[in-house]
């Protein structure tokens, strides 16, 4: 019954996907495809560089075949968007009245509700921090996208905050989906004009379809091809693998080198300006000498100095009063004593004073 239900539902998305291409369709389109059983949680995956500018990045997803009553992966691709100004909407599975249905993604002015699934790459569950539109111009955010070994001067870097789980759960509501619901805003927003997949996305979709290893029951939810670089092309240069864990990105100047995908990217700082005339220091450097070349030895065990005494003031001596006797003159030959002072030489006597002679008077 299931099968039969499965074949019904298939014929009517091959109806109405054509259609939806030719033009915009006045509602989310949805397509009644139900399944029993959920789809397998998202791979890890590693986005591929961007082929040029203009490109939008469209992640991967599991869809439904009815007749291999099996679901296959979807990789995640570059697309150009059908004209300026449009963002992409990611497909989810949610559950109601105890089934998965699927939802299909759109392009549309405004990213709406796709269910909360953090497919990572900017969508982080709820809006796109991938880039945005500016005047007819798209500026891509370098955090969340993989531009390297191409010149493109409009982008910009903003911390994206994404929280990688164990099991990434690919479908909301029921058990052990997501918690997500429509905002009045998103659920407004549905309601606008949308227009569907290109028709590049539909032949990737077909691609993928054909390809027996993309299949749940062939890769036990790690697809070979996890993303490629542009719709369709499914080998070749640029093909990345997914994985169970994270992947570690290849160093880029928009990454960093052992951070995956989806992770906390600190801000940067700004660079600083340079001082002027002020010189680095120069580590001092000697030359080897045989010491350097000794090994390191104990260095010895020193003890605290003991604290220096101030000196002691001697005693004072009383003077002592000795009589000078004259010194006898010293031998000939014999060089005075060291302790010996010789004794200054007493100064010659005077001659007396001559007197004026005495007058007459006095002398009578």
């Amino acid at each position: 019954m299931q099968l039969v239900r499965s074949q019904l539902f298939a014929l009517m998305l091959g109806a109405a996907f054509p259609a939806a291409l030719i033009a915009p369709a006045e509602a989310q389109i949805a397509i009644d495809v139900m399944v029993e059983a959920a789809p397998p949680p998202l791979p890890y995956y590693e986005q591929p560089v961007i082929p040029a500018e203009g490109y939008i990045w469209v992640p991967g997803y599991w869809a439904w075949d009815p007749a291999e009553a099996d679901y296959y992966w979807v990789p995640g691709t570059w697309v150009l968007p059908p004209q300026p100004e449009l963002l992409w909407t990611p497909a989810y599975w949610g559950w109601v009245g105890g089934r998965y249905v699927f939802h299909p993604g759109y392009w549309g002015h405004e990213v709406g509700f796709y269910g909360g699934i953090d497919y990572g790459f900017g969508y982080t569950g709820e809006g796109y921090y991938g880039g945005h539109w500016d005047h007819g111009t798209f500026f891509y955010n370098r955090t969340v996208n993989n531009i390297t070994n191409i010149r493109i001067t409009n982008v910009y870097n903003q911390t994206v905050v994404v929280n990688n789980t164990v099991n990434r759960v690919s479908f909301n509501g029921g058990n052990g989906g997501t918690t997500a619901r429509p905002t009045p805003q998103q659920e407004t927003f549905a309601r606008q004009q949308h227009i569907a997949a290109t028709p590049a996305q539909f032949q990737h979709v077909q691609a993928a379809a054909k390809d027996r290893a993309l299949f749940a029951r062939q890769n036990h939810g790690e697809p070979a091809v996890a993303a490629t670089v542009r719709p369709g092309v499914m080998q070749g240069e640029g093909v990345t693998r997914a994985s169970h864990a994270p992947v570690t990105p290849a160093a880029a100047p928009n990454r960093e080198p052992g951070r995956p995908e989806g992770q906390t990217r600190p801000a940067q700082e700004p660079p600083r300006a340079a001082e002027p005339n002020r010189e680095p220091p120069r580590a001092e450097q000697k030359p080897p000498n045989e010491e350097s070349r000794r090994p390191p030895q104990e260095a010895p065990r020193t003890e605290p100095p003991h604290p220096i005494e101030a000196p002691r003031e001697p005693p004072r001596a009383e003077p002592r009063i000795e009589e000078r006797r004259p010194a006898s003159p010293p031998e000939a030959g014999r060089p005075p004593a060291m302790h010996e002072q010789p004794q200054r030489m007493a100064p010659p006597p005077r001659p007396p004073a001559e007197h004026p002679p005495a007058r007459e008077e006095e002398k009578r």
